[in-house]
C-alpha cells in the first residue's frame, strides 16, 4: 500500500479454535445443563440451547473486552454463536435424558 495509507490485516479464522471455544465454554455448559435438567418437555431444549448460546457469547465478549483473549477473526463471532447453540442443545439434551424423570 502507499505510504501513509491504511493497512488492514485480515486474518482468516481458524475453525478448530472456534469449535474449541464453543465446545468448552463454561457458560454454555452450565446454562444448558441447568435448563435441560429443569425442562419438562423436549421442545424446551431448543430454548435452553439458545439461552446457553447467548450466555456463552456474553462470556466470550467479556473475555475479549478485558483482553484475556485476542479476537482477530473476521466473521468468527457468528460461527461461535451458531456452534454454541448446537452444543448448548446437546448439553441440554444430555441433562434432560440423564435426569431422573420428574415429568
Amino acid at each position: 500500500m502507499a505510504a501513509g495509507g491504511l493497512e488492514v490485516e485480515i486474518v482468516p479464522f481458524d475453525p478448530a479454535t472456534l469449535l474449541k471455544i464453543a465446545l468448552f465454554n463454561p457458560a454454555v455448559i452450565v446454562v444448558a445443563v441447568m435448563m435441560g435438567r429443569r425442562a419438562d418437555q423436549w421442545q424446551k431444549l431448543i430454548v435452553a440451547g439458545f439461552a446457553a448460546s447467548c450466555a456463552g457469547y456474553l462470556l466470550y465478549w467479556l473475555v475479549a473486552a478485558v483482553g484475556l483473549m485476542p479476537v482477530h477473526a473476521l466473521g468468527g463471532e457468528a460461527a461461535v454463536l451458531l456452534m454454541q447453540f448446537l452444543f448448548g442443545m446437546i448439553w441440554a439434551a444430555l441433562a434432560y435424558w440423564l435426569t431422573p424423570l420428574r415429568r
